[in-house]
């Protein structure tokens, strides 16, 4: 009767700790289950801590960005296969990509894209967006992810080659961009005019006759087509920009001026706003950005 008590006993024990052994097993595994969960969770862009808007998008699962479509190395569209590719096509897929959301283009111009965001048409806006003082009262914009500088293109016929070349000249800029300001006051502070009733704040392309004249276009081949059929003597933009229509026959002036540079614009005051701007400082801190810069011949 002892024995039998004693192997009783023994087995009780064996299979507590077999129970004990097993619940902790059940319990490493369950917890090695959340945790893969939460970081596929994260992943996904499914943290509860966005801010409603970035939520709300993520519960589209599509984050809908403005970009160009003619400029060769930032936003270019192919007339065939309607495919995007360009430095700023990569950025809205990895922004999208982190948001575990797909991405839907809308083309949109120097004239039409603060339009389109601010109808709330799209969510932001990766289109060579210069950032100025004047514009980030309006929306906002992140931390700059490139650099470029305006010039002007000439045919080489017309013989300008320099900023003084193009006193009197009429140039061709694109709607709703800073270029022909720019353009003026690099002139004034050159001392090739005069900068009589010059206003950095009120200046109006369409109305400045002092020394130089432009002539607005709705898109950049336009105003490409405009300058070889000589409606115009120039044509001012970014030089990343001009770079697609610099052909044989045609030469960028002597100098490069006013810095332009580029953010990913939002919507004043929205969430998305500061998660764009931190995956902005992540990819200029860890080099893919300059990557970009690189693999889109940019440099």
């Amino acid at each position: 009767m002892k024995k039998w008590k004693k192997w009783m006993a023994l087995g009780m024990m064996l299979t507590m700790g077999c129970m004990t052994l097993t619940g902790c097993g059940e319990t490493d595994a369950k917890t090695d289950a959340k945790a893969d969960s939460a970081a596929a969770d994260v992943q996904q862009g499914a943290d509860t801590d966005y801010p409603a808007d970035v939520q709300e998008i993520i519960d589209r699962g599509v984050l809908r960005v403005g970009v160009k479509n003619a400029v060769v190395g930032f936003g270019y569209q192919d007339p065939i296969t309607q495919e995007y590719s360009g430095m700023e096509i990569s950025l809205a897929e990895k922004i999208a990509e982190n948001l575990g959301v797909d991405v839907e283009f809308t083309t949109v111009t120097a004239a039409t894209r603060s339009e389109v965001l601010d109808a709330g048409d799209i969510d932001c806006v990766l289109a060579t967006f210069t950032i100025t003082d004047e514009r980030k009262q309006t929306w906002d914009f992140s931390t700059p992810y490139y650099t470029d500088y305006v010039t002007v293109l000439v045919q080489n016929d017309s013989g300008i080659t320099s900023l003084e070349g193009l006193k009197d000249k009429k140039v061709g800029v694109s709607s709703g961009s800073t270029s022909a300001r720019s353009l003026v006051q690099e002139m004034i502070d050159k001392g090739y005019i005069s900068g009589e009733g010059f206003d950095m704040e009120t200046f109006d392309p369409a109305a400045w006759t002092e020394g130089i004249s432009f002539q607005q276009y709705d898109d950049y081949p336009t105003i490409s087509t405009a300058l070889s059929a000589g409606e115009i003597s120039a044509f001012c933009v970014d030089k990343s920009i001009l770079a697609i229509y610099h052909t044989d026959d045609r030469s960028y002036i002597e100098e490069q001026f006013a810095p332009q540079e580029y953010g990913v614009a939002t919507t004043k005051g929205s969430g998305l706003s500061g998660v764009v701007d931190e995956l902005i400082k992540g990819w200029l801190e860890d080099g893919t950005i300059e990557a970009l810069i690189s693999e889109n011949g940019l440099e």
